[in-house]
């Protein structure tokens, strides 16, 4: 069953956030386990962003954790952002296209 991994996550930077993640992905080619990421911000506060991550499942999540370029891509961002993120892991249940 396919995994999303949302970050809920502050921050004024989001510039840096955004080559954080850049950099990542070059560091991660060929092995990270992630097949997509959306990053998001909210209409109506402007330094609240969400970033859904999705996997192919939990452990291929987890796997992808484990990846030193992500545990140091991870320091830095938590470094860029106001307050640690909220991690919320969700079992996709449907995916459906309308």
């Amino acid at each position: 069953m396919s995994f999303v991994q949302v970050i809920e996550f502050r921050t004024s930077d989001i510039e840096s956030i955004k080559k954080t993640g850049q950099e990542w992905e070059q560091a991660t080619a060929g092995k990270r386990t992630a097949r997509r990421r959306v990053l998001t911000q909210d209409q109506h506060d402007p330094d609240r962003y969400l970033m859904m991550v999705f996997f192919d499942s939990y452990e291929a999540a987890m796997e992808n954790s484990r990846l030193p370029e992500t545990q140091a891509i991870a320091g830095r961002m938590m470094a860029l952002a106001e307050g640690p993120p909220v991690f919320h892991d969700l079992e996709v249940l449907e995916d459906r296209g309308l």
